[in-house]
């Protein structure tokens, strides 16, 4: 599968109340806490497509609010992330 490209309208980037500097880095953070919050990304994944750490992201979750998920998938990659900062 290929790299996919947002198309968001102009108007609605325009009624966004964010610098204009900081809309691209403000949506892919917004993107990541939706799909992870819905369990469609796991937190190493939604915290690459933030742009964020995995500390920071586990900072912003916990500042939404959001329930954290713990899986296989996490698993692996904490055991993967382990192994390669040893």
């Amino acid at each position: 599968m290929s790299a996919k490209t947002l198309k968001i309208p102009e108007e609605i980037v325009n009624a966004l109340r964010v610098p204009p500097d900081d809309i691209e880095t403000e949506l892919y953070k917004e993107l990541a806490l939706a799909l992870y919050q819905r369990g469609i990304l796991s937190s190493g994944k939604a915290s690459a497509l933030s742009g964020l750490t995995r500390l920071q992201f586990e900072d912003l979750l916990g500042h939404r609010r959001i329930r954290r998920h713990y899986g296989e998938e996490e698993l692996e990659e904490d055991l993967s992330y382990a192994e390669c900062n040893q």
